[in-house]
């Protein structure tokens, strides 16, 4: 089994998600008293939080990048970076270590095309949403259509990521608020959502809404299990 080098705290919520599905992941596919190698980097999100919204992603970077190199220190074969919005700093990440980075929208654009879906909304943090880091990955390396919520929807659901979800806080207007967002993607031609913001799996659940929905945290978790127990 390879170790999985984790870069988290981006919310630490979401994180727990990974590492909890992570090692559920290994038990069900090896059983008995099985469990994950993981070497986890928590970073605090309070510090990246502050440089996302004064544009200094390269400083975001540089904090990332140590990060990744800790967990290569550490006896990670692959690592994950817990988080989508962050993923714009993916390329810097990467090369700052010779181990190699499983991308969250890879993971969930192999897992669309898997399932036959080839045009989807995106919900996730403004940034998300709104540059081409994500989206783009999706388009050009997959072919896969992205639809997004139009602007003061994207407003909305940004500041419960940033005001309500990283801070664990559940309300049930805002989970009504983003399930109306959700049928307003698929009545414009969405064939699926893309829940592109780790917490959002917090606060909407497939059970609550018809349209498929596509949960990134899980879906890039079982990545990194399928990844580790890979033995070429």
């Amino acid at each position: 089994m390879k170790t999985i080098g984790l870069i988290g705290g981006m919310s630490w919520e979401s994180t727990s998600l990974y590492y909890s599905a992570i090692n559920q992941g290994v038990r069900e596919s090896l059983g008995g008293l099985h469990s994950a190698k993981i070497c986890l980097y928590s970073v605090d999100f309070y510090e990246i939080e502050q440089l996302q919204h004064q544009g200094k992603w390269q400083q975001t970077a540089d904090i990332l990048a140590k990060a990744a190199e800790a967990v290569e220190a550490g006896g990670a074969d692959l690592f994950l970076i817990c988080t989508n919005t962050m993923h714009k700093v993916a390329p810097e990440v990467q090369a700052a270590v010779n181990i190699p980075l499983l991308h969250i929208a890879d993971a969930t654009a192999n897992k669309l095309l898997a399932d036959g879906i080839t045009k989807v909304g995106l919900l996730g943090t403004g940034f998300t949403m709104q540059q081409d880091f994500y989206q783009g990955r999706l388009t050009q390396g997959f072919g896969i259509q992205v639809i997004t919520p139009n602007a003061e929807q994207q407003q909305k659901v940004h500041e419960v990521i940033y005001k309500e979800l990283c801070l664990g806080n559940i309300n049930k207007q805002s989970k009504r608020y983003y399930l109306e967002v959700i049928q307003d993607l698929y009545n414009q031609g969405a064939q699926a959502v893309i829940l592109g913001c780790t917490e959002i799996t917090l606060l909407v659940k497939q059970a609550e809404t018809s349209v498929p929905l596509y949960d990134t945290t899980a879906i890039h978790a079982q990545s990194a299990v399928a990844a580790a127990l890979d033995d070429t």
